[in-house]
């Protein structure tokens, strides 16, 4: 049998199971319905609105002010309180939710099979780990059907409504294949690109979840996918959740056939079921009718199909059934999941991932045992007058150089290309290396996290310096970062409403309110702002860096300065020690905290000013990412800074690669080295 003849016969009997469970939820749907007519906006049981609201508070999917003034003007039960929040977060969507959904969007792809000489769309996927991607076992039946298909992401229009051209992956099933009928789901793996990258490198995944508190009765979904294998189409919030059942969910949203195996998101853009079958009207015998109500016949087209609502897989019933699966099973892909999933190393479905250890501190003299130094390029580089120079940020110390200069040219060379930009080689390009002096300035107690015996310490304590100075710097920053991302500051009097205030509070707190705001994890946000607020307190750390950087650097001609995360302090007070036959910098910041008032008032130059020697000045910044919550920069910089805000996957959000990658950053970089 042909795959496309069985897809579609898998499909009729997703399509009649689906219609019987709409049928014996008539009465359920009716109710919440009479409710919502009544003025009731999420008729779901108080466990699950306390889930909900419970959930976005903690990640902080709803603005602390915004969520205070709702609860605060009266005196409100909790189902009451919960309700209110829940209706700030349906009403009220942040900035982000355009870019986060775009980022999303690119996690999901066509699948295709080679057929009889032809190339058929079957259904859509999208990557739940580096490697792996789901969809409905109606479109990928077995591995047999899965070595049949290939992918394509990215398979979409662009901005200007032009089709975009798409990357095509081959699936590997034999490497590894999972599959149930009853849940309809299928999971295989992706071979890699030609480069040898997991496919999440480069289109982001999305990390499952099994915990409770994505979605209640009367909230919206998104539904992004290929219907009828078109070109990628999403359906946003004109929608509702209707019911929930054990393994089911059921919404209405405008979706079409070929919607099969699309996500389901909630307004935060987590997953929250597999899309696998809309929902026919019937009759009484359980006939599918047609929108005139007339029983359809299957040479009318689905398009006769007078469809009622759809139906999807929910995410934590496709978890419970993958972690019941043998533990030799659970070692591979699946593991790599992420921790929510229940599927990672020593985890069951039900388990929260455990604090991480601490470990003991390595004595100094094993911190750095080689010092590396940077690199020149090659004599002739760009016609010997123009210089592209690349300053790196922190914890790169003990790697080599040349690794990180081809990881940097790398991602350069990716945007390049997008830009239609010839690529350049590593070697024209010049690496000042200071990762091991950093190191070596730094006190042995600064320069790794501190631990106790007894205790873990939160992320904030274990590496906040030790240097009351710096310590300083260092919460300054992130008291201020955490403004700017308006940690709420107040706390709810009456203990019988609903208390804000637990998730607020100290440094800890503050740090892990920047962490549920990003894309980057509380560890590292504390690692970074560490390292910048000893450079910053520190003038012998700073000497440090600074001479370092100044060993590896062009003294004649333009300089084109690529700078990343701490990599864009240093190189601001760089502009101050230059050699003066040095005319001209062009500078790009990626990632960058020089908007924060606690960094550039510390800066040599004095202040947010341009300096005279920066001609042009390109800052990328990634709005989830948290090292860059000062930016924009054009509000507090005197001078022309020309700000674009770019969307990182959501597993490198402050990886440099990933900013160098995007068009409009490596564009200007390559017209600044002449190359268009």
């Amino acid at each position: 049998m042909r795959t496309t003849e069985r897809t579609g016969q898998e499909r009729a009997r997703q399509i009649a199971a689906a219609a019987d469970r709409y049928r014996a939820t008539s009465d359920e749907r009716t109710a919440a319905e009479r409710q919502m007519d009544a003025g009731v906006p999420f008729p779901d049981s108080r466990q699950a609105l306390a889930a909900r609201a419970t959930r976005l508070l903690d990640r902080h999917a709803v603005p602390a002010a915004m969520a205070v003034e709702a609860v605060r003007a009266e005196p409100l039960t909790a189902p009451d309180a919960y309700e209110r929040i829940l209706g700030v977060s349906k009403e009220l969507q942040a900035w982000s939710f355009l870019p986060r959904g775009a980022r999303a969007a690119r996690t999901v792809a066509r699948i295709s099979v080679r057929e009889n000489g032809r190339e058929l769309p079957l259904g859509t996927g999208f990557l739940v780990s580096p490697s792996l991607l789901m969809t409905n076992h109606h479109v990928l039946a077995d591995a047999d059907a899965a070595r049949q298909c290939f992918v394509e992401f990215d398979a979409q229009v662009t901005v200007d409504n032009t089709p975009q051209p798409a990357t095509r992956l081959e699936l590997a099933p034999d490497a590894f294949f999972v599959a149930d009928e009853h849940l309809d789901f299928a999971l295989v793996l992706v071979a890699p690109d030609p480069g040898g990258r997991p496919p999440g490198e480069t289109f982001g995944w999305n990390r499952l979840s099994a915990q409770p508190g994505k979605l209640v009765i009367g909230e919206p979904v998104n539904v992004i996918g290929h219907p009828m294998g078109r070109l990628k189409e999403i359906a946003v919030r004109d929608n509702m959740l209707q019911v929930r059942l054990d393994d089911f969910l059921h919404y209405k949203t405008d979706t079409e056939p070929g919607n099969s195996g699309s996500p389901v998101f909630n307004d935060q853009w987590e997953v929250v079921a597999l899309h696998h079958s809309g929902v026919p009207r019937t009759d009484d015998q359980g006939r599918v009718l047609r929108g005139d109500g007339q029983v359809w016949q299957p040479g009318d087209g689905d398009d006769a199909i007078d469809w009622v609502s759809n139906e999807g897989v929910r995410v934590s019933s496709i978890l419970r059934h993958l972690a019941q699966l043998p533990p030799d099973a659970r070692s591979g892909p699946l593991a790599d999941m992420g921790t929510e999933s229940g599927l990672g190393p020593g985890l069951t479905e039900s388990a929260a991932p455990a604090p991480t250890p601490a470990t003991a501190v390595p004595p100094p003299a094993a911190r750095t045992a080689v010092t590396h130094t940077g690199l020149r390029a090659r004599d002739g580089a760009f016609g010997g007058e123009r210089h592209l120079v690349f300053l790196h940020g922190r914890s790169q110390e003990g790697k080599d150089p040349e690794n990180l200069r081809r990881e940097w040219t790398g991602g350069l060379n990716q945007g390049l290309v997008r830009a239609g930009l010839p690529p350049v080689d590593p070697a024209d390009a010049w690496f000042p290396y200071y990762g091991d002096r950093l190191v070596q300035a730094l006190p042995a107690h600064e320069a790794v996290p501190r631990v106790t015996e007894a205790t873990i310490l939160s992320p904030a304590e274990a590496v906040a310096p030790s240097s009351p100075t710096a310590r300083a710097v260092y919460e300054e920053m992130i008291g201020e970062a955490a403004d700017r991302w308006n940690v709420p500051r107040e706390r709810l009097p009456d203990a019988e409403r609903l208390t804000l205030g637990d998730i607020v509070g100290g440094l800890h707190r503050q740090l892990g309110w920047l962490a549920a705001r990003s894309d980057l994890d509380a560890r590292t946000i504390a690692l970074i702002l560490h390292d910048v607020a000893a450079y910053l307190d520190d003038g012998h750390v700073r000497d440090a860096v600074l001479d370092a950087v100044l060993e590896t650097l062009p003294e004649d001609g333009e300089v084109v300065l690529v700078s990343h995360s701490l990599g864009t302090v240093v190189g601001m007070d760089l502009t101050t020690r230059l050699s003066p036959a040095l005319r001209t910098i062009h500078l790009t910041t990626a990632g960058s905290p020089l908007g924060l008032d606690s960094v550039y008032k510390r800066l040599l130059i004095g202040g947010p000013k341009r300096p005279d020697v920066v001609t042009d000045w390109l800052n990328a910044w990634n709005p989830s990412d948290a090292v860059a919550i000062g930016c924009p920069l054009a509000d507090e910089w005197a001078g022309t800074v020309t700000d674009v805000a770019v969307i990182n996957a959501r597993d490198r959000a402050h990886n440099i690669a990933e900013y160098l990658s995007h068009p409009e950053v490596a564009g200007e970089i390559g017209t600044r080295l002449g190359l268009g």
